[in-house]
């Protein structure tokens, strides 16, 4: 099991303040950090999720993609929604993707940096 993972960002507050708003529908919330530094969001299984500010000599932030299983369609649907209300950009709509299995329902959005951010579960279809 991952204990944790860590994103560098250009702007750390910036991705802070559309993470929590892109995770309450998931329950995740902010569990530690320090301003303009870093933040840690506890995922509910004793895992973190972090934002960290990016060194000079990083800039421009590579992206990644970093996929969160969630436990509903739902999950998946109000994740998607909150993300793009927080500002984030649609790099595709909930849905089945039969391309991975016949059950992967997923959503994907770039958050503030560009990286790749998708909510996921296996479905009953």
């Amino acid at each position: 099991m991952i204990d944790h993972i860590t994103i560098a960002t250009k702007d750390v507050e910036k991705s802070k303040a559309f993470y929590e708003l892109a995770f309450q529908p998931l329950g995740y919330a902010v569990s530690f950090g320090e301003e303009n530094t870093f933040w840690a969001f506890q995922l509910g299984n004793n895992a973190l999720f972090e934002i960290r500010a990016a060194r000079d000599d990083e800039l421009p932030v590579s992206s990644c993609h970093v996929a969160f299983r969630v436990e509903s369609k739902n999950h998946v649907d109000e994740f998607y929604k909150a993300a793009l209300g927080a500002g984030g950009k649609d790099n595709g709509k909930p849905g089945l993707r039969p391309q991975y299995t016949e059950r992967y329902y997923a959503c994907f959005v770039h958050d503030p940096d560009g990286h790749n951010i998708e909510a996921m579960l296996e479905t009953d279809i």
